[in-house]
């Protein structure tokens, strides 16, 4: 998922150097960047990713110049909380093989995991409208719906429409 994403993102490219390079992604062909980022290493591309999907984020949202080191710091804390907290569910499992008992629980965490993703994001809304316009953080949250939903037209399914875990290569 996160290579697709970052595929997408540097297909839109950015003119943006990544730490200890000087590339013009702009143009460079698919190709050419394939390679340039398959010799980063992991921090570098994790670095990079981050640098694409924020300016991705400040130019479609057009954040003030004097907000985005603000704006750019709390976004990247609410992405972070984000992943802590989708982590403490394991969604890599067959609903089919479990017991009703183990069933409920599954359930039940699967709730208790939603609710902590939208008090987190309801907080971090706050937050941002202390930086940005409420319309602004509305935007920021329905361009993440979008890019989710892409992500996932895109995830490979199995023939029971389950996504597939990622293979390793």
């Amino acid at each position: 998922m996160k290579k697709i994403l970052f595929t997408l993102l540097i297909i839109y490219g950015f003119g943006l150097n990544a730490q200890k390079t000087d590339y013009d992604w702009k143009k460079m062909d698919p190709k050419q960047r394939k390679e340039v980022i398959n010799n980063l290493s992991p921090e570098e591309r994790k670095a990079l990713l981050t640098k694409f999907r924020n300016n991705m984020i400040m130019d479609n949202l057009n954040i003030d110049p004097g907000d985005k080191a603000e704006f750019t710091a709390l976004y990247n804390e609410y992405i972070e909380n984000q992943k802590q907290i989708k982590s403490q569910f394991n969604s890599n499992f067959n609903p089919e093989t479990l017991s009703d008992d183990e069933a409920k629980a599954k359930l039940q965490q699967s709730f208790e995991v939603g609710q902590k993703l939208l008090d987190n994001r309801k907080k971090y809304a706050d937050k941002m409208q202390q930086v940005i316009p409420c319309q602004k953080v509305l935007k920021l949250f329905q361009s993440e719906g979008m890019m989710r939903d892409k992500m996932s037209e895109r995830k490979p399914h199995d023939k029971n429409g389950m996504v597939r875990p990622k293979e390793n290569p």
